[in-house]
Parts: structure tokens; sequence; C-alpha cells
């Protein structure tokens, strides 16, 4: 049984590697959903793969509708409003198999995600009963509109107003919301509005009503099969049961519906990931040059393990959060009227952990969409090719529910304000370090497997420790003004988290297989632990020489030097055994 473990300590704290999940822990019903949409993919979604890129909007609306029928748009739905109401780990599996579906992944993913839970998390029992069993089977199909032409990343900066009526029977909502997934076709939009122009509130508002309008569609780099558009609000008259929630506590819905939107998009990252290592190592085996596989060179092999070793660490941490993320709300009722309440706290405890799995998900998808590409050579710039696709659809996922750059100033920031409200002892912790580091790091020697990267995980969170101390120390109220070191320690924090969650993984598998049949997920882990942990004291040197000078610098840098002390590894020799697994096997290996 998973124990509870408080949002963000995984940076402060050593992580009780029996209780992280996996994707190797699936059980046999979890396993049966994973492949029952794989073949809706393979068998209704696949064949109309070239269709679905035209824009199709009656296409995309009638498999919408099949995978309703199939229970793969319920996952998240409790079953009293006709959904399947299952755990975190079995919808991840749906994500990450739904998206070899390309464009119409993204279609599926908006609707279910960000389109139908702010009803699931924060509707009435009336709303959730109207809505929620047509959301559900596709019979209606949802959109989510925040962004605004002169606001994005700064959603409460909107301008879209909400007027209520003297009777208090309805609000008139005027505004234009930007960039919205499903437009065209959507019969369902939550909408976010000031009231009064002041209180930041969200509303149902159903395509039906007057007033209502769809801008056209934008040309967009990629993602061309998924309808992107303007909806245009002109003194719409939305009943007032349709306020969703409470006025002014917008913010709160749309904030944690974007932390699990961020979830959502790591887990398709997940499967686009594995997609592109399956189709360039076919490529790689079946290209000839000098007569031999191009997959036989070493520098194509290092890509292919390389974008292996990646996806082996994205999908463990995104396992590890699903796995987070169930035992935080697997006691919400949701037939009570607190629900609301219990949901925005379940959801909140994670949310440096969901901003973390969208960097990493989105920066390590496009690496690795972009080696794709490379080992295609010519023809990987060639549209009849999908990693030509794949390239162009993964770039907006840098974009996409709250930018990078403002995720990663969320991750240190929300650690702060965690620590500053007695949740985390993130200070207590950075001060007992001073003393330690005045003392010498004993030099060590390391005779078992992953004995050193323990060590390194453990040095790295020192490290962290060590600059984030400081950091608050001399900055205090003013460190939200310093972005690139918040950035720096943004980085490092994902680096950690990344390799910790491999390396339960693997300590896991070693339980399980032995040593011997673990050797591959033993060789990745020992990979990325290294190669992050290089990052880690790179970005912790460039922090400290931003803060300090003289002889507090260099007596900084010393210490920095003993907690990095460490014997190199023979990266090559891994990276050449990865690289034959997934050559043979002509997919990702673990």
């Amino acid at each position: 049984m998973l124990k509870s473990v408080t949002g963000g300590s995984f940076i402060i704290e050593d992580v009780d590697y029996p209780t992280v999940v996996t994707p190797d822990q699936l059980t046999d019903e979890q396993r049966m959903i994973a492949d029952t949409t794989r073949d809706f993919v393979e068998g209704e979604v696949t064949p109309h793969d070239e269709q679905l890129e035209t824009l199709d909007y009656d296409l995309t609306v009638d498999l919408i509708r099949k995978a309703g029928d199939l229970g793969l748009l319920g996952a998240d739905v409790p079953e009293m409003y006709g959904g399947l109401e299952l755990d975190k780990v079995s919808s991840t599996l749906i994500n990450e198999r739904l998206s070899k579906a390309s464009s119409f992944a993204l279609s599926v993913g908006a609707h279910v995600g960000i389109g139908t839970l702010p009803i699931v998390y924060f509707g009435t029992e009336e709303q959730k009963k109207r809505y929620l069993p047509e959301l559900a089977s596709g019979q209606k199909i949802a959109a989510y509109c925040l962004t605004e032409p002169s606001s994005g990343s700064d959603a409460q900066g909107a301008k879209a107003n909400a007027v209520l009526s003297e009777d208090k029977s309805y609000y008139t909502l005027s505004g234009t919301k930007q960039f919205i997934t499903n437009a065209a076709f959507a019969d369902v939009f939550i909408v976010y509005a000031k009231v009064d122009g002041e209180h930041f509130s969200t509303f149902i508002v159903e395509r039906t009503m007057d007033g209502v309008s769809i801008g056209p569609e934008e040309k967009k780099m990629g993602i061309k099969g998924s309808s992107t558009c303007p909806l245009i609000l002109e003194e719409v008259k939305v009943p007032a049961e349709n306020l969703l929630w409470e006025v002014g506590k917008g913010h709160l819905i749309a904030f944690n519906i974007l932390n699990i939107g961020r979830f959502k998009l790591a887990a398709g990252s997940v499967g686009a990931a594995k997609e592109t290592i399956e189709l360039s190592a076919n490529y790689a085996n079946e290209r000839t040059q000098f007569g031999r596989p191009i997959s036989s060179f070493p520098l194509v092999g290092k890509k292919l393990a390389e974008m292996n070793v990646k996806t082996y660490l994205l999908e463990s941490m995104v396992y590890r959060t699903a796995g987070l993320m169930d035992d935080a709300m697997k006691d919400i009722d949701f037939s009570k009227p607190d629900a609301g309440v219990v949901s925005a706290k379940a959801i909140a405890e994670y949310q440096l952990e969901y901003s973390i799995n969208k960097v990493f998900s989105s920066e390590t998808l496009d690496s690795i969409a972009d080696e794709g590409v490379q080992i295609h050579g010519g023809y990987g710039y060639i549209q009849e090719y999908k990693v030509e696709r794949i390239y162009r659809d993964s770039r907006i996922n840098r974009i996409f529910e709250g930018t990078n750059e403002i995720n990663r100033l969320l991750i240190p920031g929300t650690l702060i304000k965690r620590a500053m409200k007695g949740q985390l002892p993130l200070m207590e912790k950075a001060q007992a370090l001073q003393s330690e580091l005045l003392s010498m790091v004993p030099g060590r020697t390391f005779d078992g497997t992953l004995e050193q990267e323990s060590h390194l995980i453990a040095m790295a969170k020192k490290m962290f420790l060590m600059v984030g101390g400081q950091a608050v120390q001399k900055y205090q109220l003013d460190l939200e003004k310093e972005q690139e070191i918040l950035s720096h320690l943004a980085d490092m924090m994902i680096q950690v988290f990344a390799i910790e969650s491999a390396f339960a993984r693997t300590k896991q598998l070693i339980d399980k297989r032995g040593e011997e049949k673990a050797a591959n997920a033993i060789a990745m882990t020992e990979i990325a632990v290294h190669e992050a942990f290089d990052v880690i004291e790179s970005l912790a040197k460039e922090s400290i020489a931003s803060m300090e000078s003289g002889d507090t610098l260099r007596t900084q840098l010393s210490v920095l030097k003993k907690l990095g002390r460490r014997t190199p590894i023979n990266l090559t020799a891994r990276k050449r055994q990865i690289a034959e697994k997934v050559a043979y096997s002509s997919k990702y290996v673990v």
C-alpha cells in the first residue's frame, strides 16, 4: 500500500522505493484497459489517419463517440454519473495508448481532461447529473476556455466579463477566448470570466445559447487534425445555475484543472516517445549505408540508447505521479457538497510534481522527436514519414497548460510557499545542512549495484538545499525577482525527481527479477544518474557564482566540489548495451 507522501517532500527526504508506483506493477484489469485503447486506436483511428489530419469534424466526432461506447471517455467520471471511475494509473494508460492517434488524441484529451474534469470535481449535483453522462458517452463534447487574445499565462488578467441579472436568474457573458481546442464541434464550454469585471469565476456555457459563435480555424504548425478556434461571447445569457462552484473561485478551478492537464500531457508524451523510438529503430534497421544497417553504427546507436533512457525516466516519473494522485484522491465522495473543496486540496497536494512532469515530458519528447528525424535523415523531413508529424506536433507541448517558463517558476515557488506554511521542513533541512557542510565530506567507495547512484541522488538533494537555502537567505521576499536562480532550482528538482523515479523503479525490478534480468534498467539508471548529476552540479555552480564572489564564492565552490566527488563510469559501454537491445527489439525496451 502506498503511504501518504507530502507533495514536494522528495527533494528533502529519501524515497521509500518499494512504495513507488511503476508501470511494471499493472493488474490484469489495467492491462486489459490498455489493450482496449490500443485496439481502438489501431482498428478505428489509424486507418483514417490521413483524413483526420485534414480536419474532418464529422469523422472526429464519430470516433470520439466510438471511444465513448468503449468507456474510454469515462475513466475519470464517477460511476454514479455514467463513468467508469477508474484509478489514475488506468486513466494514464489510456492517455498513453491514445497518443499514437496524433491530433485525435488531443481532441479526446481536451474533452476528457480539462473539458470534463471541472464538472467532475467542482460541479453541483445537478450539474453532474445533467452533463457528465453525455460527456462520458461522447454524446456531448467539451472544450476548455481560459486563454484570451491578451492573456495567456496571466489567466487572471482575463477581460471576459459576467454580469448577474437583477432577478439573479442569469449572468450575461461577453468576451473572446482564444486557441480553444475542440471549439468547432464542442457542445459544452468551460468558460472563465470576471463577475462585474472583478471576481474571476467559471461558467458552463452551451453552444446553443444565443450569442455564442465560433471564429475561424487557426492555421497551425502541428496538431493539424485538431480544431483550434476562438470562442466569441456576445451578451450570452447563462443561467445562474451554470455557475461552476462559487463566484470568485475560478482561479482555484483553473489552476487545479491545469495541474491535471499538465499530468495528462506528460502521460501522452510517454506514448509518443515510445512510438518515436519504434519508428526510428525500425527505420535504422531497414536503412542500409556502406553495406550495413545504420543501426549498427555507434553514433546512430547512441541516439537510440539516449532516446530509450529518456523515455525510461519519463515513464517512471509519470507512473510514480499517477500513484501519488491515486493516494491523494482515493477518499473523495463526489456526491457530497464539499467535493469541490476536497478535490481542490487533493489535486493541489502534488501541483509541484505536475509541473515537473509537464516540463520534463515536453522537453524530453521534443528531444526524442528531433533525434528521430535525424535518424531518418532526409526522409524525416518528408510528410510521408510519421516522425515528421511527431516532430511538429510535439512543439506545442512546451506552450500548452502553462508555458515551461511559467512552470519553472511555479516549481520552486510552490515548494517555498509550502515551507512557509509549515507543510515542509525545507528551511530546517537547509539550516541543518549548513553545519554539516563545514566538515569534510569523506571519500567513499561503492561496491554494490546502484550504491554510488543512490549516494549521488542524496548529494544532488544536498546541492539543491545548499543553493536554495542560500538563495532564500540572500534574497528573502525578493527571490521571486531572481528568475534565473528560480529556473536553476526548478531544473535541479526536475532532474532529481526524474532520476529518483527511475532509481526506485529499477530497485523494484532488481528485487523482482534479479540483477541479470534487470541489467537494462540498471544500465539506464546508471547513465541517467551520472548525466543528470553533471547537470545538477553545473546549475548549482552557476547559481552560487551569481550570488557570491571572492572568498565566499571560493568557499562555496569548495564545498560543492566535495559534494560532487564520484567515480566516473563507462557511459559509452552502457549506451552500446542499450542500443543493441533497442535495435534488436525494434522498440522501446526496459
